[in-house]
C-alpha cells in the first residue's frame, strides 16, 4: 500500500463569467482564477495519486506555462492520471477530499461531486465541505483549497 497526499488552492476570478468547477460539477458562483479550469478538487485528487504511485505532481505534467492545458477540464487531466497510475501497476482503494471554501455551501453537491469523481478514479471517494470560519484568505472568501488522500494498493 502507498498514501498520497494531494493539494490545490486558486483565488476568485475576477472574471465573471468563468464557472466554477469542483469535482467536474458547475456551480453557482464566481470562479476560480486558474491556467486550466481551476478545479480544485480534481486537482488535490490528481496530486494525492500521483503522489502514492510516486509518478511526480500535476504541475510537473501539466505546467502553466504550456499553452495546451489553458482551459483544460481538469476531470480529463484526472482521468489521464488515473490511467498512468494503473499503468504503474496500481490500484485506488480510495480517496478522501476536504473543500475549504465559505460559499457556495457545498452539501447539495456533495454526492454528484463524489459520484464523479468515484467513476474517473475508479474507486470510492468521499467529499467534505469544511468553513474557513473567517479566518484568513480562504475565511474571507477569496479563494477555495482542497486537500486530499489517496490509499492506493498494488494491483
Amino acid at each position: 500500500m502507498r498514501v498520497g497526499l494531494g493539494f490545490d488552492v486558486h483565488p476568485i476570478s475576477d472574471d465573471s463569467s468563468r464557472p466554477l468547477v469542483l469535482a467536474g460539477v458547475v456551480l453557482r458562483g464566481p470562479g476560480l482564477a486558474g491556467h486550466s479550469d481551476a478545479d480544485v478538487v480534481a486537482h488535490a485528487v490528481a496530486d494525492a495519486l500521483l503522489g502514492a504511485a510516486g509518478l511526480g505532481d500535476l504541475g510537473g505534467r501539466y505546467p502553466d506555462a504550456d499553452a495546451r492545458w489553458a482551459g483544460a477540464d481538469s476531470m480529463r487531466l484526472l482521468a489521464e492520471v488515473v490511467d498512468d497510475v494503473r499503468s504503474a501497476g496500481w490500484v485506488v482503494g480510495n480517496v478522501d477530499c476536504a473543500v475549504v471554501t465559505e460559499a457556495p455551501k457545498l452539501a447539495p453537491y456533495v454526492a454528484e461531486m463524489q459520484r464523479r469523481l468515484t467513476d474517473v478514479v475508479g474507486g470510492p471517494v468521499s467529499v467534505k465541505p469544511k468553513r474557513a470560519e473567517g479566518l484568513g484568505s480562504l475565511g474571507r472568501g477569496e479563494g477555495m483549497a482542497c486537500w486530499a488522500i489517496a490509499l492506493l494498493d498494488r494491483a
